[in-house]
């Protein structure tokens, strides 16, 4: 189980096409994500959290390219909907434009902005101050932070709110 949708898609599906071995495919049929796990458990009837409602109440989440490309948002919006009361809005986008260190590198930092101003970063900009704001990847919360000036959170730290009481 997984955090960070690259590393963990890495595991998934590069294993395979670099024909690492009976072990990597082995090991490529078991990775999922934090939210496909817990879509698992919630489907099976294993799951019980005592989420409570967030101050938020709304959020925009932003899917990593490997989640979309993987149709591993869904998951995302299943664990979500289990947070009483919120009210998710799918940002319909391509990539954030960061692609891991792509868009830290001088060279490619004008593809990167303009990949981002495509869909994500108006949308969070455009998202009131109480709208949270989720990304699963590491390189897309950086790509907000930098070009929209919001921080994005993890489904894990939304989830981990909503167990507390922190909003």
């Amino acid at each position: 189980v997984g955090l960070e949708p690259s590393c963990l898609f890495t595991l998934r599906d590069e294993f395979l096409v670099q024909h690492l071995g009976e072990d990597a495919a082995r090991l490529a049929a078991l990775a999922m994500t934090f939210e496909e796990f817990l879509a698992r458990e919630l489907d099976a009837g294993r799951l019980k959290l005592p989420l409570g409602p967030l101050a938020a109440g709304r959020a925009r989440l932003h899917g990593h390219c490997h989640q979309k490309a993987f149709d591993a948002v869904r998951p995302i919006q299943k664990v979500l909907q289990l947070i009483p009361g919120l009210a998710v809005e799918l940002v319909e986008t391509s990539c954030c434009g960061m692609a891991g260190a792509f868009g830290f590198e001088a060279e490619h930092y004008e593809v990167s902005m303009a990949m981002g101003e495509l869909a994500l970063l108006p949308a969070v900009r455009n998202a009131d101050a109480g709208t949270l704001i989720i990304a699963d990847g590491t390189s897309c919360r950086q790509q907000i932070r930098d070009g929209a000036s919001r921080d994005a959170l993890h489904v894990a730290r939304v989830l981990e709110m909503a167990l507390t009481g922190r909003s």
